[in-house]
């Protein structure tokens, strides 16, 4: 009777690994550059959900 509850709750365990979907990683970056009208500087981040980017950026 144990090795079937542990059988069980090593079972559910198991199957909820990814239930909520795929796993979200979050992405930053940051790029300097220089020109002709100076140093330029952009920041950015965001999120990659699946095979989506999400992000956001701002130069300086």
């Amino acid at each position: 009777m144990i090795r079937l509850g542990l059988g069980l709750i090593a079972l559910s365990v198991l199957v909820a690994c990814g239930v909520d979907g795929p796993p979200v990683r979050p992405t930053a970056g940051v790029n300097v550059g220089v020109g002709t009208r100076g140093v330029n500087v952009g920041v950015g981040g965001g999120v990659r959900v699946g095979g989506v980017n999400l992000g956001v950026g701002l130069g300086l």
